[in-house]
């Protein structure tokens, strides 16, 4: 049997090959990029419809803020008489916050990273933890040895770690399980 195949069939196969390559290629650079600024504010869209029938439901009065913010949907509610969405400590804000990027996921069928604010209780938690880093921070410059936070939410951690991450001679890290997760901070060897 004689091989009937061309030069030119060789280099069309091998070009098909090629651009199937990278189209997969491609794929794959999309996906681990993550979503697009429209889908996340798609997100924030469905979180802020969840939240208003919520707000509905519980006769809260709030306005509702969606936007975007460093890749991630952020959906923000003010106004009077929300203390209770936040509950002591945050708790139940970060267990609000669950729930509604649990109604994205069912809505999208993504998971989403969905930060939820009420009444400006993150921003002002922000600055308290900004506070304790900066004192964790010192006291580790002062006296050589490491110290142990006590346990925090993943939003309060990453609060604290952008903070010692931004100084220079510490270092920090989470130790723990939940709930009991906290962070260590220590000299950099």
């Amino acid at each position: 049997m004689t091989d009937t195949s061309t030069p030119h069939a060789d280099q069309d196969l091998e070009i098909e090959e090629a651009a199937a390559d990278a189209a997969e290629d491609s794929e794959e650079t999309k996906e681990s990029e993550g979503p697009s600024d429209t889908d996340l504010f798609h997100q924030s869209e469905i979180a802020a419809d969840y939240i208003e029938g919520l707000l509905d439901i519980l006769d809260y009065d709030g306005d509702i803020d969606e936007l975007v913010s460093a890749g991630r949907p952020m959906v923000e509610v003010v106004g009077g008489r929300l203390q209770p969405l936040v509950g002591q400590r945050g708790a139940t804000l970060e267990a609000l916050q669950e729930l509604t990027r649990l109604a994205i996921f069912r809505a999208t069928g993504s998971p989403s990273r969905l930060l939820l604010d009420v009444g400006g209780y993150r921003n002002a938690r922000r600055k308290e933890l900004a506070s304790v880093a900066r004192n964790a921070i010192e006291k580790v410059r002062e006296h050589g040895e490491p110290v142990r936070l006590e346990p925090m939410s993943a939003f309060e951690r990453k609060c604290v770690h952008d903070v010692i991450n931004a100084a220079s001679g510490v270092e920090s890290e989470s130790e723990g399980v939940e709930p009991s997760r906290r962070i260590v901070v220590r000299p950099v060897d």
